[in-house]
């Protein structure tokens, strides 16, 4: 039988620094999309990522908005990375907003401080658009914590839905998806049936190697480091793709830490990136990588647009 009506919008994906929005898109979408790593602020850019699916006999297309942590501070890159949430916040039909039940902090209204409570009211206080709250993490938190945290946000009155999930694992995404659909506008769909996302194949591969030098380096690197893709060049006749791309950093001791001992640390995250990127394009992937010195980069409007974030 066919859909008997069709519903279309934006869903921008709205919380505090690593509660685990990317991961969330990645699954959603069941595609390695966005860099994902253990330390705060991974994600700078708004990615848009499509999921159709029917809901109710309704063919709805869900727009996600991956966005980063809502924060407040100076520099030049957090404004930035500020602004892009602000902007996806406005103009999103529906917010869902992503808070981490593991995070003692974020488990209820009354435990959080000023600064993430005034950066979600920012995100979601006077909004028009309904917001639907999902609780991440589950499954790190025991039953007799959850449901109280439930039970709390629930009791602000702010959201159309409350849904617990485990963004990592998969579990309450069907009901998420299920539960944003049903509050989409009718109308026709926003992007062809088999779009994915908007972002070209050149951006991703970028992200999957930034996605390593978090992992890899932890907290030995500082959070100013970049990766911009120089060269993607597909060879048809050999069914491969030849990528060669700059990790920035703003110090020189900075690019030591990148490339390791004998070259070894530089060489490990070009091995899994390139992994990544293969299992992305479905084919051989040659990946080069270079570590460069870019100073201040990103306390200026200028080393911004050089690193692609404009």
């Amino acid at each position: 039988m066919a859909a008997a009506r069709t519903r279309a919008g934006i869903c921008a994906i709205l919380g505090l620094p690593n509660a685990g929005k990317s991961t969330l898109m990645n699954q959603v979408l069941g595609l390695r999309l966005m860099a994902v790593s253990p330390k705060p602020q991974t994600t700078r850019n708004r990615v848009l990522g499509v999921k159709n699916r029917e809901v109710d006999g309704d063919a709805a297309q869900i727009v996600f908005l991956d966005t980063p942590g809502a924060q407040r501070g100076p520099g030049a890159l957090r404004q930035y990375m500020r602004e892009q949430t602000l902007a996806a916040a406005g103009d999103c039909d529906v917010a869902l907003l992503l808070l981490d039940a593991a995070d003692p902090v974020q488990r209820a209204p009354g435990t959080l401080g000023e600064g993430p409570a005034a950066a979600l009211d920012e995100l979601t206080g006077s909004r028009r658009a309904p917001i639907v709250l999902a609780l991440n993490k589950i499954d790190r938190v025991a039953k007799p914590a959850l449901l109280p945290a439930l039970e709390a946000w629930g009791a602000t009155g702010r959201f159309q839905e409350l849904v617990p999930i485990s963004a990592l694992k998969g579990d309450g995404l069907d009901r998420l998806e299920a539960a944003v659909a049903r509050l989409l506008p009718e109308g026709p769909h926003l992007y062809p049936e088999d779009t994915v996302t908007d972002r070209a194949e050149r951006f991703i591969a970028a992200e999957l190697v930034r996605e390593q030098v978090f992992r890899q380096l932890g907290d030995e690197l500082p959070y100013a480091a970049a990766v911009v893709v120089e060269e993607f060049r597909e060879r048809p006749d050999r069914g491969d793709v030849v990528i060669s791309a700059v990790v920035h950093v703003e110090r020189e001791s900075q690019k030591g830490i990148v490339v390791g001992k004998g070259g070894q640390r530089i060489k490990a995250i070009g091995t899994a990136g390139r992994a990544a990127i293969a299992q992305l394009l479905g084919c051989p992937v040659h990946l080069l990588l270079h570590v460069k010195v870019s100073p201040n980069w990103s306390s200026g409007a200028g080393g911004l647009r050089d690193m692609g974030y404009e």
